[in-house]
């Protein structure tokens, strides 16, 4: 197993994960199996108490997790005092070492690369423990199997555009009196590396001119990849771990599709997105900023063409978001609820359709005499860790000819991303289907309620699971595709032109005009050709807007 280590300096926020996600891709397309690994250096076990207001985005992923705490409480250090070193750091070695054997792309054996992004800037004290277990890692790998990339910042000072190098010499010397020394630099800045500035910091850094490559500032996230691929970053890293013989040139034509026709695109279509996490909502200003921010957002949502409702937890925002469900369902408006979206839909379809006036989640009103959402079941209301259904889960499409079903190319089942501890109330739910709304979607057992539709409504969909979390450039979630088809106009016909399938890739031939895309019809792979002005694909007859 080779490793590619991302790490970052200076500040935060440099993107890490886009060079660490655009490594990946131009390393597969050099004909490699690849898999990856994000580290997070943070104490908490559970990801299901972070708040996304003090952390950002939670991401969740298939499987769960073990802590040196359960191997201690089980005895397997045999009484022995449990420490960072060699304890935590061994325990951080032999987790990435497991996790990365794990194949990802559905064929047998471990994948030849594994890209793993350490988060948090090189200096700050809780990653020290990762820190000292990804150095003895490189160590214990060997030369030829482990490279480090630093993600750093050149800032650009005063008029004449000087590009200053001290904050990534800083870092570097950080990172190297840590242990790790990078075999690559990945330089954040608003232009390109001047070639003085990279001998410069080849100097101070250690690091070989060739081996330093610019990540400056793009028109759209898609072209990070080509940057890499036209300074030749591939063939640095393949270098470092032996792997020249192995690879092929990259070959990045798609990519270079989607890049060209984000930048060519002229038509818009706005989503409003009423979330619960955009700011300091709680502060003190924005108490006093109240009524005009309340104005604006109304009017904001008035002039979108779609509305996303995505997850939270508290009651802070449930309002509002309740009143942009229920103008969204009244004025015909596409609309997806994902998780806490979900069931903030059905709250207010409960309180102004079926005239449930005191209809409530017992997340926000325990005592609620129409709960229409409560805790699992099988839920603990007394420790918040562990408590969760989290990870991946099977949705069981119930009724087949509804959006979402058609959506996923007709399916009977899908398996989605799961992070939350209120459902809604099964009890509840032939009362509703009475009213109007239906549930399509739902687990094995048929009494967890996964997806819900109002048929009489252009696009009115909710979501428990979290469909973003496996959405990607080449195969976007469905549940996004439908909505943005529905605030563009396009979903009848989509799903008319397309009735077994939908696309989930595309690529446009710049030199002649022509298009070729990737449908699933019935679970098979299908190509279409031939491409029409009008963004329509034909093959046998059947079209696809994409």
């Amino acid at each position: 197993m080779k490793y590619v280590l991302v790490t970052g300096g200076v500040v935060s926020g440099l993107g890490k994960g886009v060079t660490a996600s655009s490594i990946g891709l131009v390393l597969k397309s050099c004909g490699l199996r690849i898999t990856s690994i994000k580290i997070d250096p943070y104490l908490n076990t559970d990801a299901g108490t972070m708040s996304p207001f003090e952390h950002g985005e939670v991401f969740v992923l298939d499987d769960g997790g073990e802590s040196v705490l359960e191997k201690e409480r089980k005895g397997e250090y045999l009484g022995k005092t449990v420490q960072v070193v060699p304890h935590i750091t061994n325990a951080i070695q032999e987790w990435i070492e497991r996790v990365a054997m794990v194949p990802v792309d559905g064929k047998e054996g471990p994948a030849d690369v594994c890209v793993i992004e350490l988060g948090g800037t090189i200096g700050d004290i809780e990653s020290m423990p990762f820190i000292e277990a990804l150095g003895q890692f490189s160590y214990h790998v060997g030369p030829g199997n482990f490279c480090l990339v630093h993600v750093s910042l050149v800032p650009v000072l005063n008029v004449v555009g000087e590009q200053k190098t001290k904050p990534t010499q800083h870092s570097v010397r950080g990172l190297r009196g840590l242990g790790l020394t990078p075999n690559i630099l990945a330089c954040r800045s608003t232009k390109e590396l001047e070639d003085n500035v990279k001998e410069k910091l080849s100097q101070f850094c250690h690091v070989p001119a060739a081996n330093i490559v610019t990540l400056y500032d793009v028109s759209n996230i898609w072209r990070i990849p080509l940057l890499l691929q036209d300074q030749k970053a591939h063939e640095a890293i393949l270098k470092v771990l032996n792997l020249e013989s192995f690879a092929r040139e990259p070959k990045l034509d798609e990519w270079v599709a989607r890049a060209t026709i984000f930048d060519s695109l002229t038509d818009t279509v706005r989503i409003a997105m009423v979330g619960k996490y955009n700011g300091l909502s709680d502060s003190y200003l924005s108490v006093l900023k109240a009524p005009d921010a309340y104005k604006a957002a109304w009017n904001s949502l008035k002039g979108a063409d779609g509305i996303l409702v995505p997850g939270g937890f508290g009651d802070r925002g449930v309002q509002g978001k309740i009143l942009a469900a229920k103008y969204a369902r009244e004025r015909n408006v596409p609309y997806l609820g994902i998780c806490l979206g979900m069931q903030i839909a059905v709250v207010e379809f409960a309180r102004h359709v079926m005239n449930l006036s005191d209809a409530n989640s017992t997340e926000f009103d325990p005592d609620t005499k129409t709960p229409c959402v409560v805790f699992m079941p099988e839920g603990s209301k007394t420790h918040m860790g562990g408590t969760m259904r989290l990870g991946s889960r099977r949705t069981f499409f119930k009724v087949a000819d509804c959006k979402s079903a058609k959506l996923y190319g007709n399916v009977t089942y899908v398996d989605e991303r799961h992070r939350h501890r209120y459902e809604v109330n099964p009890d509840m739910v032939p009362e509703f289907e009475n009213a109007g709304l239906k549930f399509v979607g739902r687990d094995d057992t048929g009494k967890r309620m996964e997806i819900i539709e109002l048929p009489s409504h252009r696009y009115f969909i909710g979501a428990q699971f979290h469909p973003e979390f496996k959405s990607r450039p080449s195969k976007p979630s469905p549940l996004f595709v439908g909505l943005i088809a529905a605030a563009s106009g396009q979903l009848d016909k989509m799903l008319q032109d397309c009735p077994n399938g939908h696309v989930v890739s595309a690529k446009h031939h710049l030199s002649n005009g022509s298009y070729t895309s990737t449908v699933l019809q019935n679970g098979h792979a299908k190509k279409l050709v031939n491409g029409l002005p009008n963004g329509t694909y034909y093959a046998n007859g059947n079209g696809v807007h994409a």
